[in-house]
């Protein structure tokens, strides 16, 4: 994941397979707790919700509770949590693991948005989003661990 570029990258043995078009935070990358910063370094998925679900489901403490135009539209003004999740935990103790620097502990994921036209710039509260059909296609390439490396170039 690039956040300079705004794009995260699906590598296979080594080899670029897939590229997304991505958001992360407005605020500047951070490990910090309440920052709203992405945090950077290496993570791992632990944790991958929402499989079967329809796009543009929308997830609630990571419950489903209907779709996007299911939602009034003060929510649907919000940038919401959709279509799956995929939780991240840090694996770099006392960056972005253990203390106020835990990604997991601070519910960073990489997830759907209904704010798909400002994929490419920042837009999120310190999770990665991309395309309801893009984290869906990633949901099902990628297992519980896989690597992640968050960079800020």
């Amino acid at each position: 994941m690039s956040i300079a570029r705004q794009r995260l990258y699906l590598f296979n043995g080594g080899k670029l397979e897939k590229e997304y078009a991505a958001s992360t935070s407005r605020n500047p990358p951070s490990c910090v707790e309440g920052s709203l910063g992405t945090p950077t370094g290496l993570h791992k998925i632990d944790g991958k919700i929402g499989g079967g679900e329809p796009l543009g489901t929308v997830f609630r403490g990571r419950k489903p509770c209907g779709t996007v135009g299911d939602q009034p539209p003060e929510e649907r003004a919000k940038n919401l949590i959709t279509t799956r999740i995929m939780r991240l935990r840090g694996l770099e103790d006392g960056k972005n693991s253990g203390g106020n620097l835990d990604t997991y502990a601070r519910f960073v994921y990489i997830h759907g948005t209904n704010r798909e036209d400002r994929l490419g710039t920042p837009d999120s509260h310190g999770c990665v989003l991309l395309s309801n059909s893009g984290v869906a296609e990633l949901f099902d390439l990628v297992e519980d661990n896989s690597i992640v490396f968050i960079s800020e170039d």
